[in-house]
């Protein structure tokens, strides 16, 4: 074919519309697609609000499962420190107990060293103080028999010197000598009553005082 002769394209002036298969229009494919389009979303929306759902229930579960070994340990604790606390108590118990006497055998071995102390230095110290009392309770020229141990009737005598000195009413007082008397001890007797100065029956009363503060058996007072 020679360039000079061009020759017209034949079109034709009829197209045809592809048509899917079975019928379907494409209207009708777009409202297909968009349906599935909004399942598939409506699929993955209730797979991700169950996920979110499963998380928070595993989350409580955690949590209630924590909380649940959070108390038991804390009961755990809570019992130990009471058994230790109890443990405590009966050892502080057993100790007051203990320290309370030792306190007590040490009080009475001061008292017994103190008035063994108080007899060798001053044995008439005591007898004195006991004429004293006596005076104040009985009447004006109440005769008085003073029983001591016959080593101190002399310093006896010279106590009852200086008290008739200092005082402007008569005496009537006499001291005799016991040699059942233990020095320190006096037996003071008058018509109407008397008195018993007695070292033992003193530490008996003060061993009645701490007896029950003793840890061991009741100490017995010496004769």
């Amino acid at each position: 074919m020679s360039l000079h002769s061009v020759e017209r394209y034949p079109f034709d002036r009829i197209f045809t519309v592809y048509e899917p298969q079975g019928g379907q229009t494409v209207a009708d494919s777009m409202l297909e697609l968009a349906a599935l389009r909004a399942e598939l979303n409506a699929v993955r929306s209730a797979q991700e609000s169950a996920l979110a759902a499963a998380r928070i229930d595993g989350f409580e579960a955690g949590l209630m499962q924590a909380r649940g070994e959070r108390d038991a340990a804390l009961l755990s604790a809570v019992d130990a420190l009471h058994g230790a606390i109890e443990e405590l108590d009966e050892r502080y118990d057993e100790t007051v107990r203990r320290l309370t006497g030792d306190a007590a055998e040490l009080a009475l071995d001061a008292a017994d060293m103190i008035a063994g102390h108080a007899v060798e230095r001053a044995p008439t110290a005591g007898i004195d103080e006991a004429i004293g009392r006596v005076l104040n309770q009985v009447a004006r020229g109440t005769e008085l028999q003073i029983r001591v141990h016959p080593t101190l009737v002399e310093t006896v005598e010279e106590c009852v010197a200086v008290r008739q000195r200092n005082d402007r009413r008569k005496l009537n007082l006499a001291v005799l000598p016991d040699g059942t008397l233990p020095p320190g001890d006096a037996l003071i007797a008058w018509e109407q009553g008397g008195l018993t100065l007695d070292a033992a029956a003193r530490r008996a009363a003060v061993v009645a005082e701490l007896e029950a503060l003793m840890p061991a058996a009741p100490l017995v007072a010496a004769a």
